[in-house]
C-alpha cells in the first residue's frame, strides 16, 4: 500500500518522538471513516433494486477522489496507490475462502461440469477473441507500439470477470443455480486468465507451433489440479488435526486461530509454488466447511461462520473504495497524453470485445450442452443464459491487477500506449461495475423470477438419495441377495449414463461415511468438551 503526499503533512499533530508519520494516520482515517460510511449507506439502500455495497464504495471511492484532488489543487487524487501485492495476497484470499466455506455444496458440484466448461473453455474462446480483435483495432485508432505479447497480455486481463461483484448483485437463495454457475465459474475464469497471464510472460512468442500450444495446455491442467489437490490436502489437515487433539478442551480461540492461519497458508504455499492461489483457497474453504466446522465446540462454528464473513465483507468493501480512489490517478491520466476521442475509442473497444468474447462461449457452450440432455427441464434455458452473460460482464481489481503488471513497468511499451491501456482499463471496470451491476438485480427479477421454474437439476426424476439407493437395490445391488438379478457392474453403469450428477453423489456419500468421516470428522462428530453435554447437533451441512 502506498500512501502519498496528497494531504499536506501539519507537524503540529506529530510529536517528534513518534514514529507514525502523520501523513499516514491522516490517511487511514479517511479511508476507514469512508469503510464505516460505506456499511451505514449499504445498509440504508439494502433493500433497493438498483444499488449494492459494492456500486457504493466505488463511488464513494470516486468523491473521496474529486474532494482529494480539489483540496491538492490538482496535484494528486490519490490516498492509496493501487499495489498488487496488497490486493492478491491480503484483500483477496478471505473473500474466495469465504466463498467456498459459504457455498450450498450440493449445488455448486451438481453444476460442475458447466462452470468447468465456461470456467476454462469459456475464458479461452474469450481470450483468443480479445486478443485477436485488439490486434485489429488498435492500429485503426494508432496505437502502435504494442507487440503481440502485449496483445495476449489484453486478452487475459480483459478475460478475468470479477467474482467479488457477484458475490454482491446475485442472490444464492433467490437464484441457488445462476449464483452456483456465474460465481463458481468466475473462481475458475480468475484462475484461468491468471494462468493464461503468466504463460504468455514466459511463451517464447518468437516461435509458436503446436507443441508450444500443447505446453500451454499441459501447464494449464498442471496448475489446476496440484493447486485443487493442495487446497484439499490443507483443508484435510485441519479437519484431522482438529479432531485428533481435541483443541476445543482447553481453548476454543485456538480452533478459530487454527482453521484462519491454514486456510492462509494454503493460499501462501500455493503462491510459494507458482500454483493458483484462488482455486486453492477456494477448495480449502469447501474441504473445511464439510469437516472442520463440524469438529470444533458449538461457540468455535457461530465464531467461525461470523468471523469469516466479516473479514471477507470488510475486504470486499475495500477493494471498491480502493479501485474508486485510484481511478482518479491524475499523474496516470496524464501520462497517457491520449485525446478524449482516442480514450473513449480505445475503452469503447474494450467494452465491445468484452461483450463479444462473452457472448461467443455463453450462448454457444449452453447450446451445446443442451444437445446432450434429454430432459427439457435440465437444460438452460435462454433466459437463464442471457443472465449469466450479462452478470459475468462485470471486470473488478483482478483486471486492473493485471493491467497494472502488464504495463506500469513495460519496458518495450511507448509511456503514453501504456498509460491508456491502464486508464482505459479503468473506465471497463467502473462503466461495467457501476452500469452492469446496478440493472443485474432489477433484469433478474423481470426476466427469471416472474417466470420462475423449479430449479434445473441432473436429476430430475430422483427425488432423493433414498430413492436412488432403491433403485440399485432393483437393478442387482449385492445386498439384494437374488442370484437372477442383472449384474451389478451393469446397473451402476447404467445409473451413472442416466444420471450422472445423483449417480456420482450416491457413490461419493457412500464413500465418504465409510472412508472419510472416521479419519477426518464431519457431520455427527461431537467434540469433546469438558463439563459439557454430548451429543450436539449439526446445524447445517
Amino acid at each position: 500500500m502506498g500512501f502519498l503526499d496528497a494531504i499536506p503533512n501539519k507537524h503540529s499533530l506529530q510529536d517528534s518522538s513518534s514514529f507514525l508519520n502523520t501523513t499516514t494516520v491522516i490517511a487511514l482515517c479517511l479511508f476507514f471513516a469512508l469503510l464505516c460510511a460505506c456499511i451505514v449507506i449499504g445498509h440504508l439502500l439494502e433493500e433497493h433494486r438498483w444499488a449494492n455495497e459494492s456500486i457504493t464504495a466505488l463511488l464513494l471511492g470516486l468523491c473521496a477522489g474529486v474532494v482529494v484532488l480539489l483540496v491538492s489543487k490538482g496535484r494528486s487524487s490519490k490516498i492509496l496507490a493501487f499495489n498488487e501485492d496488497l490486493f492478491f495476497l491480503y484483500l483477496l484470499p478471505p473473500i474466495i475462502f469465504n466463498a467456498g466455506f459459504q457455498v450450498k455444496k450440493k449445488q455448486f458440484f451438481k453444476n460442475f461440469s458447466i462452470i468447468l466448461m465456461f470456467g476454462v473453455f469459456g475464458t479461452i474462446i474469450s481470450f483468443c477473441l480479445v486478443s485477436a480483435g485488439a490486434f485489429l483495432l488498435f492500429k485503426k485508432i494508432g496505437i502502435t507500439t504494442l507487440n503481440i505479447e502485449d496483445y495476449l497480455a489484453v486478452g487475459a486481463i480483459l478475460s478475468a470477470t470479477d467474482s467479488v461483484c457477484t458475490l454482491q448483485v446475485l442472490n444464492q437463495e433467490e437464484t441457488p443455480f445462476l449464483y452456483s454457475v456465474v460465481f463458481g465459474e468466475g473462481v475458475v475464469n480468475d484462475a484461468t486468465s491468471i494462468v493464461l497471464y503468466n504463460a504468455v510472460q514466459s511463451l517464447d512468442l518468437s516461435n509458436i507451433d503446436a507443441l508450444t500450444a500443447l505446453k500451454l495446455l499441459g501447464t494449464f491442467l498442471y496448475l489446476f489440479f496440484t493447486s485443487t489437490i493442495l487446497g484439499v490436502v490443507a483443508g484435510l489437515l485441519s479437519a484431522y488435526i482438529i479432531k485428533t487433539l481435541y483443541f476445543g478442551r482447553h481453548s476454543t480461540d485456538r480452533e478459530v486461530a487454527l482453521m484462519m492461519i491454514m486456510a492462509y497458508l494454503s493460499y501462501m504455499l500455493a503462491e510459494l509454488l507458482s500454483l493458483s492461489g484462488i482455486l486453492t483457497v477456494f477448495f480449502c474453504g469447501i474441504v473445511m466447511s464439510h469437516y472442520t466446522w463440524h469438529n470444533v465446540t458449538e461457540s468455535s462454528r457461530i465464531t467461525t461462520k461470523h468471523a469469516f464473513a466479516t473479514i471477507s465483507f470488510i475486504a470486499e468493501t475495500f477493494i471498491f473504495l480502493y479501485v474508486g480512489m485510484d481511478a482518479l490517478d491524475i499523474d496516470k491520466w496524464r501520462s497517457s497524453k491520449a485525446s478524449a476521442g482516442t480514450s473513449v475509442s480505445v475503452s469503447s473497444a474494450f467494452l465491445a470485445l468484452v461483450l463479444i468474447g462473452r457472448a461467443a462461449f455463453v450462448f454457444s457452450l449452453s447450446n451445446l450442452l443442451n444437445f446432450f440432455k434429454s430432459a427439457e427441464s435440465t437444460k438452460v434455458e435462454f433466459r437463464q443464459q442471457f443472465i449469466i452473460w450479462w452478470a459475468g460482464l462485470m471486470r473488478g481489481a483482478v483486471t486492473i491487477a493485471l493491467s497494472y503488471s502488464e504495463f506500469s513497468d513495460s519496458e518495450t511499451t511507448s509511456t503514453q500506449d501504456s498509460a491508456l491501456m491502464i486508464t482505459s482499463t479503468i473506465i471497463v471496470v467502473l462503466f461495467s461495475t457501476v452500469v452492469f451491476g446496478s440493472i443485474t438485480k432489477p433484469l433478474i427479477g423481470a426476466v427469471l423470477l416472474r417466470h420462475a421454474k423449479p430449479t434445473v437439476s441432473d436429476a430430475t426424476d430422483i427425488a432423493s438419495l433414498e430413492d436412488l439407493r432403491l433403485l440399485f437395490l432393483e437393478n442387482g445391488d449385492p445386498s439384494d441377495g437374488g442370484n437372477n438379478q442383472p449384474s451389478p457392474k451393469a446397473s451402476n453403469l447404467r445409473l451413472l449414463m442416466r444420471y450422472p450428477t445423483s449417480t456420482a453423489h450416491y457413490f461419493w456419500r457412500k464413500f465418504d461415511d465409510k472412508y472419510m468421516r472416521p479419519m477426518f470428522g464431519g457431520r455427527g462428530f461431537v467434540p469433546y468438551v469438558p463439563g459439557s453435554p454430548t451429543g450436539a447437533q449439526d446445524e447445517t451441512s
